[in-house]
């Protein structure tokens, strides 16, 4: 059994930035490709960002060029780093290993001023 604990959500001004992490338990995270989503409230959850175990990267349009994932398979972690936050940023952020049922339990991130 796997446990993906996210942290680093927070309130954050537009413009502001963010750096969420993922600490996995156990010693597959490094055999998977890893993912952040998203849910807003009242909306479907949206892939934002996919990180392969190639190093290899997905984006979703809207975070292009102000968000980055990384990973650190030595400390079984991986990363979201979020620049230039924008109102509609404002969503629950979930990491998971690709093609898993591991899911965190969700970090809050909102952007408002």
């Amino acid at each position: 059994q796997v446990q993906l604990v996210e942290s680093g959500g927070g309130l954050v001004q537009p413009g502001g930035s963010l750096r969420l992490s993922c600490a996995a338990s156990g010693s597959i995270f490094r055999l998977y490709a890893m993912g952040w989503y998203r849910q807003a409230p009242g909306k479907q959850r949206e892939l934002v960002a996919l990180l392969s175990n190639r190093y290899l990267t997905t984006y979703a349009d809207s975070v292009k060029g102000r968000f980055s994932i990384s990973r650190d398979n030595a400390k079984n972690t991986g990363y979201l780093q979020m620049n230039n936050l924008k109102p509609e940023d404002t969503a629950v952020y979930y990491c998971n290993l690709d093609q898993t049922d591991y899911w965190g339990q969700g970090t809050q991130v909102t952007v408002s001023s």
